[in-house]
């Protein structure tokens, strides 16, 4: 039966679907979770799994009870359940449904190794071709590339340091100033390492750390960085957590 892009989906959000769309709705949901109503939306029919930016989705007929997906590098050990999106036809009555489960791929993911659960029957997923032998678990799983382009941001690295990273046009004359400097912008000069592309690396202990970015006399928080606070001065500057 026809399919209309108007669909009544089961999502983790407490909102109805009509009030999700609605500009007051949008106000009051986070970046993330209008990503995954946007998601959600876009799922017509199953198939095997695709990458979406960076999130995996996989779907399955609604031909079962339950239907829960499991990943390697959870170790298997917490089953999510897959949701239902309903499609409804011109009478407004349900025309079909599809189970679905959305995945945020972690950043250093590029390969996804996982099991079905139906309706508690471990098994590899019937619309993926795509398997591997674990010789960890003696098990066929179901496999997925993930490769994607992952963007550069400011995090800490091992060896306990924290690499800053500031993205703009080539060859500037790029400073890092905060907290761990007394405001001093004048101490590190970071380095050019692709084209636009600046770094520089320091250890530092566990802590809240605030800083930003300088060119000539100018500061500018983080751009890659959606934590902000406020310098001495009052002027705009990124916060970054060090566990």
């Amino acid at each position: 039966m026809k399919k209309i892009l108007c669909a009544i989906f089961s999502v983790f959000l407490f909102l109805s679907s009509a009030e999700l769309f609605s500009a007051e709705s949008k106000a009051m949901l986070t970046d993330e979770e209008l990503d995954y109503a946007e998601l959600v939306n876009t799922i017509q029919d199953v198939g095997s799994p695709y990458l979406k930016g960076d999130y995996a989705i996989f779907t399955s007929k609604s031909n079962a009870r339950h239907i829960g997906i499991a990943f390697d590098f959870e170790g298997f050990k917490t089953i999510h359940s897959f949701k239902i999106k309903k499609f409804i036809d011109m009478e407004y009555k349900e025309a079909d449904s599809i189970y679905f489960y959305i995945l945020k791929v972690p950043k250093n993911i590029l390969e996804i190794n996982y099991r079905l659960i139906i309706d508690g029957l471990w098994t590899v997923d019937p619309l993926n071709d795509e398997t591997v032998f674990s010789r960890e678990t003696n098990l066929v799983l179901s496999h997925f590339n993930a490769s994607r382009e992952i963007p550069q941001v400011t995090e800490k690295i091992s060896g306990g340091k924290i690499r800053f990273v500031y993205k703009g046009k080539s060859g500037q004359k790029v400073r890092v100033g905060g907290s761990f400097t007394n405001w001093d912008s004048w101490i590190y000069q970071m380095s050019e390492v692709a084209p636009g592309v600046y770094q520089f690396e320091i250890p530092l202990p566990p802590g809240k750390y605030e800083y930003a970015f300088y060119t000539g006399i100018n500061s500018f928080p983080d751009s890659g960085n959606p934590q902000k606070c406020y310098t001495p001065d009052g002027k705009t500057a990124s916060l970054i957590v060090l566990d």
